[in-house]
């Protein structure tokens, strides 16, 4: 990978970024691809590092739903191995002879005592079984409650239902060309009061010493008043553009990643939501335009936007 060691005098670098200059401690891009800061923590205890609220809350659903069902069975089985370990002939209406079906009902009325159901057929009897009996029913209740709070954290959970495209591209604009990435809403919610910042980070070789340079990239448009169908950002590559002069080879062979922030008011939820999203040089397509991604329905009276088309272009000669 080489190192851009001149970029056009012309534009002027921002130090407002969060990222820090020295490049050599920086490893990969600065966000992946998918929004997140592309930061490992160390130096401090796992558990201490981690939000448990956050990590649930932010877990794809299979795996959300994977973690509960564990966790419930395991519970039930770590208090159905203590029932069994006291004695199941102190859980009266037991009638089963063998160890397995011993457990088994020893298993099942943990189910109950944990869900609280206590179907009535089985009951502890002694001070220990009934003692246990107790911990379980009220660890069962603080289960579930934590566990429907963060099933209504995650259904409520303000989200920017918002798609980028894959590749950003140099396209022809006007009289010269532009950078362009394109973004589209694909739920059924109310956008209002878009604004995206598309920042260009690098890392430059400064007489033998490499350093993150950032720069805040002028848009055609940087706000508009409703997000209900695709936006196109495009910052055309003026004199004053630090995009100013890179060929195609450039792009292909130079360090560099586009920051993409996008906030928006989701009416529904009545708070702004933030997206974020990254493209690195090996992700422009130099010479190439988007294809259009919205039409009018059959019937003549819809607009339709087709969100597989998001990603669609076609190379053209600069």
């Amino acid at each position: 990978m080489k190192f851009l060691k001149k970029i056009n005098s012309k534009a002027k670098s921002d130090a407002n970024t969060g990222f820090g200059t020295n490049a050599s401690s920086y490893g990969g891009r600065f966000i992946t691809k998918n929004g997140n800061a592309n930061v490992k923590k160390s130096g401090i205890g796992l558990f201490e590092s981690i939000s448990w609220y956050h990590t649930m809350l932010n877990l794809p659903r299979w795996k959300f739903l994977f973690i509960i069902v564990i966790f419930y069975f395991f519970v039930n089985f770590i208090f159905a191995s203590l029932y069994y370990a006291v004695g199941v002939e102190h859980l009266n209406g037991v009638t089963a002879t063998t160890a397995l079906d011993k457990f088994g009902q020893a298993f099942f009325f943990s189910i109950q005592t944990f869900t609280t159901v206590g179907y009535g057929h089985v009951s502890p009897i002694g001070f220990t079984t009934s003692f246990v009996a107790a911990v379980e029913a009220l660890f069962g209740l603080l289960s579930f409650a934590i566990a429907t709070g963060l099933f209504y954290g995650r259904f409520s959970k303000p989200k920017a239902h918002i798609k980028f495209s894959e590749n950003a591209l140099i396209a022809p604009y006007k009289d010269g060309t532009a950078l362009m990435l394109r973004l589209s809403p694909f739920k059924n919610t109310n956008l209002t009061d878009a604004e995206a910042k598309v920042t260009l980070g690098m890392k430059l070789d400064e007489k033998g010493v490499l350093v993150n340079k950032f720069y805040t990239l002028d848009l055609e448009l940087s706000k508009i008043n409703a997000l209900n169908l695709s936006w196109t950002l495009v910052h055309p590559i003026t004199e004053n553009s630090p995009l100013y002069n890179l060929t195609k080879e450039d792009y292909e062979n130079i360090a560099g990643e586009f920051l993409v922030f996008l906030k928006v008011f989701d009416d529904m939820f009545s708070t702004t939501v933030v997206k974020r999203a990254s493209y690195s040089f090996d992700e422009i397509v130099f010479g190439a335009k988007f294809l259009p991604m919205f039409s009018r329905s059959d019937n003549q009276n819809k607009t339709v936007l087709h969100i597989d088309k998001l990603n669609l272009y076609e190379k053209i000669k600069l």
